[in-house]
């Protein structure tokens, strides 16, 4: 999921900041570094008037969105950095990539009843998507998916943070839906207004039963008694609005039955003759192969998108998350 932060949106962050420094510069003795960084700030903000912002200094060509984004005041484009500064970039995404290895759950999970696996494969070193698994005291498993807009450093971080919003609330009483208004509190209020969230956090009980709130993202898919449907949102992506409201809704699931969660990387996936793979295509695989395990399932999945795409690159990043009932 790819969104470009506007001129205005970046001209807003960087005023903001801006006025904050040259608060914090009065009345303190002269700081070198928060001089030329003030300085840096006022002729981005100069560049934005005049029309050459996001523009490279050495090719006249576009700086990339994500890098411009996780940086606002670059005046190169990545192609254009220094071999010691290309260097700097290669390590921290490597840095970011271990991080944010450590922040997936376990690959294949067994617990009361149910049986559980996902996939996770980034376009970069490191991605938006996340994937988490939060096994309860009382039997029952959270499960938080979805898709932080934008690619790359910035994406990831988000996603992060997210994670750990998550993980933090999961240990109170709230209801699924009442965590997720929470959640998207925090995650507002604290983060640029270009920034969202599209996720599918919910519970599955020790009984069968599963309660999720849909807040934006890709439809779910749902087996059951060996028919497919497809579960709706039940709210907006988080990070748009603070005071947003969200609905949960409840299904239950019999032994062999299967939720199956993916993420755009999959649906928009382009054939060599530009066709989308589409949710169409993705549930008719899953109804012909859903007696499969959760792992066997996936592993169809991808092959099936990589005989669609017969060799046409990935854009996105691509996340699999499928969940069964075993007794």
């Amino acid at each position: 999921m790819e969104t470009v932060a506007s001129h205005a949106d970046v001209q807003s962050h960087l005023l903001d900041r801006q006025a904050r420094i040259r608060e914090f510069l009065k009345g303190q003795r002269p700081n070198a570094q928060l001089v030329d960084l003030l300085r840096e700030v006022d002729l981005a903000l100069e560049r934005i008037d005049d029309g050459s912002y996001g523009i490279c200094h050495v090719c006249s060509e576009g700086i990339e969105a994500n890098y411009l984004r996780a940086d606002p005041l670059v005046k190169i484009c990545l192609a254009h950095l220094s071999a010691e500064q290309q260097h700097a970039v290669e390590r921290d995404l490597e840095r970011a990539a271990a991080v944010q290895g450590k922040l997936l759950p376990t690959t294949n999970k067994r617990i009361e009843g149910w049986e559980v696996c996902y996939h996770y494969e980034p376009l970069g070193p490191v991605s938006g998507d996340f994937c988490d698994l939060i096994q309860q005291d009382d039997g029952s498993l959270f499960f938080i998916f979805g898709d932080v807009s934008g690619k790359g450093v910035a994406a990831s971080l988000l996603m992060s943070y997210l994670h750990g919003i998550f993980r933090s609330l999961a240990s109170t009483d709230m209801p699924v839906h009442r965590l997720v208004e929470h959640a998207n509190r925090l995650f507002t209020e604290s983060t640029h207004s270009v920034n969202f969230a599209t996720l599918v956090f919910g519970k599955a009980s020790a009984n069968g039963e599963v309660e999720m709130t849909n807040a934006g993202h890709c439809y779910p898919l749902a087996v059951q008694n060996g028919q497919i449907r497809s579960l709706e949102s039940t709210g907006l992506p988080l990070g748009m609005f603070f005071s947003a409201e969200y609905e949960s809704r409840k299904i239950q699931l019999a032994a062999g039955d299967t939720l199956f969660l993916y993420t755009d990387g999959l649906t928009e996936a382009r054939s060599s003759s530009q066709d989308e793979y589409s949710e169409a295509r993705l549930s008719a695989l899953i109804a012909r192969e859903h007696h499969r395990s959760p792992e066997d399932l996936i592993k169809s999945a991808m092959a099936d998108l990589t005989t669609f795409r017969n060799g046409t690159p990935k854009i996105d990043d691509i996340t699999l998350l499928a969940i069964k009932r075993r007794s």
